[in-house]
């Protein structure tokens, strides 16, 4: 491993390009032997949503997530992680979350990917309002069991 991993954590509005963050986190390394990638899309729930409004406190919710890739850090041989996550309004097929972790070998990568994904799920302090087609408002969403239940196997 070269040096201590530092996560790249960055919530923000725009889009990003997953390739390009792949070729950026393994730019120059030749200790990198697999990459794991999670990308979350914004789907239409059967036709219904027009768009899904994402909030956060700025500030806390990197915090919260740099924390959690930390532990990840600490849990797995990482050579890199990156965690974007989007906020603002995003409508369905939109990219919402990113996920990319790197490491010598596959199964960390893969673990400390899904390890981060239902932490994301299950706890980041992101609220979610739903913008039906008909022009209501659905709602804020509720997390789900299933999230929780997902995390749980983590502690």
């Amino acid at each position: 491993m070269l040096g201590v991993v530092k996560p790249k954590i960055s919530i923000q509005a725009q889009d990003f390009d997953i390739a390009a963050e792949i070729a950026t986190l393994g730019a120059g390394r030749t200790d990198i032997g697999a990459v794991v990638t999670f990308s979350g899309l914004c789907r239409d729930e059967d036709g219904m949503l027009a768009a899904l409004e994402l909030e956060h406190y700025p500030g806390m919710a990197e915090a919260e997530i740099r924390r959690i890739a930390a532990d990840a850090v600490g849990r797995w041989p990482l050579q890199g992680v990156t965690v974007i996550h989007r906020h603002g309004r995003i409508r369905p097929g939109e990219n919402i979350v990113l996920v990319v972790t790197a490491s010598a070998h596959r199964r960390a990568a893969f673990e400390a990917a899904d390890f981060l994904m239902d932490y994301l799920k299950s706890r980041a302090p992101f609220w979610k309002k739903e913008h039906r087609v008909d022009g209501t408002e659905g709602g804020w969403v509720e997390a789900k069991d299933s999230d929780e239940q997902a995390a749980t196997r983590w502690r």
